[in-house]
């Protein structure tokens, strides 16, 4: 236990010290660039011998960033922003920046007159039509576009050689991940909320190689000891990001296991690896987003596909519900509540909807709800 405790020590300080993460690569001589949300390949950058950074917001000011949005904008989008304009990210030779959610359009051009004249944008225009064969040429003719960007802004040369060895890091990290996740959820007494997301964040601020040989260890160490006890509850959580500090020392307080999730910022993006025997890499990037699926942000004309998926996710991890935090002023995730909302009344499991913000400190209003949902499980099991 000494071990999984040390390790999990590890993947706090890197989740925690990005900056300190970032002034290391910068000091070994490595140039980095950041990575925006969502699915943005870095395996590209990966593959020119850089340092992939994950721009997620996060808790923080937001004053320079009401400059160019309105104040009640999406707070993930103001606070990326902000760091890119108050220094946050100095030292980042490009920044890697997609337009699949429609609070992203925006970012990305306001980043482009802003920030963008410190540290080069380098723009994704994804195509929704991604499973047709036009949609994979087209995408896949975007991260060329992208690949030759990060060569000429960083002056990189990114072979295919290098990029077919970044997706078998990629695909390896991916797996231990997936791994790890369903370990924790059989180990809720050694792996608290608070620790899982810090494995899962900390990929974010590491490259995937060094991810990969810690996460291997912990991954081994949890399947040497038994599977565990919950006397709490276990949930599947939903959303984009919820990796605030407070609201995961709720989790904790409130003994609240996190079985599995459709949370964009973990396994959202974890769930497919890149097929290895496409010749063409960029190819295998474009047929890699053309089999993601179950994503609100990703057009899908099957509506229920996405609901069924979440209410399987509880179903087959026996999950006691659902916890979705829906991002303040997020159109998506708001559209999408009612079909969710409806598919969970249908199997009769619990849905607790909670409204999310990055800046959030003061969690009142989760607790309440949790000591609810806690007291209807307990009578559940009775």
């Amino acid at each position: 236990m000494s071990e999984i405790k040390n390790l999990l020590e590890q993947f706090e300080f890197y989740a925690k010290n990005p900056r300190k993460q970032l002034d290391k690569y910068l000091g070994e001589g490595k140039k980095a660039v950041g990575v925006f949300p969502y699915y943005a390949p870095e395996e590209i950058i990966y593959a020119g011998g850089m340092v992939p950074m994950g721009v997620w917001g996060g808790t923080g000011p937001i004053e320079k960033a009401k400059e160019y949005f309105p104040t009640f904008y999406y707070s993930m989008a103001l606070r990326c922003l902000e760091m890119a304009l108050d220094g946050t990210l100095d030292g980042l030779s490009a920044a890697m920046l997609t337009t699949l959610d429609d609070t992203l359009r925006p970012l990305s051009q306001n980043y482009k007159v802003s920030a963008g004249r410190k540290i080069p944008m380098v723009f994704l225009n994804h195509g929704q039509h991604r499973k047709e064969e036009f949609g994979k040429v087209y995408n896949a003719k975007i991260f060329t576009k992208a690949k030759e960007e990060l060569e000429s802004i960083c002056d990189v040369k990114i072979t295919d050689e290098n990029l077919k060895k970044a997706f078998e890091v990629y695909n390896e990290n991916r797996a231990l991940k997936r791994e790890f996740i369903k370990l924790a959820a059989t180990h809720p007494q050694t792996i608290k909320a608070s620790d899982r997301s810090n494995v899962l964040k900390s990929a974010y601020f590491m490259l995937k190689d060094e991810h990969n040989v810690i996460l291997k260890q912990l991954n081994e160490e949890l399947k040497a000891i038994p599977e565990e006890d919950w006397d709490g509850s276990r949930v599947v959580t939903s959303g984009i990001i919820t990796d605030n500090p407070a609201l995961l020392e709720v989790f904790d307080n409130y003994k609240i296991a996190i079985v599995a999730d459709d949370v964009a910022h973990e396994s959202r993006g974890l769930k497919i690896d890149i097929d290895m025997s496409i010749e063409d890499p960029m190819l295998a990037l474009a047929d890699q987003f053309a089999r993601m699926d179950e994503d609100p942000i990703l057009y899908d004309p099957d509506i229920w596909k996405r609901p069924e998926y979440v209410v399987n996710l509880a179903i087959d991890n026996d999950a006691d519900g659902c916890l979705l935090f829906m991002m303040n002023f997020n159109d998506t995730e708001e559209m999408e509540y009612p079909s969710l909302k409806q598919a969970f009344e249908k199997e009769g499991i619990p849905l607790i909807k909670m409204g999310y913000d990055q800046q959030m400190e003061d969690f009142g209003q989760v607790k309440t709800q949790l000591e609810t949902f806690n007291e209807m499980v307990q009578l559940n099991r009775m």
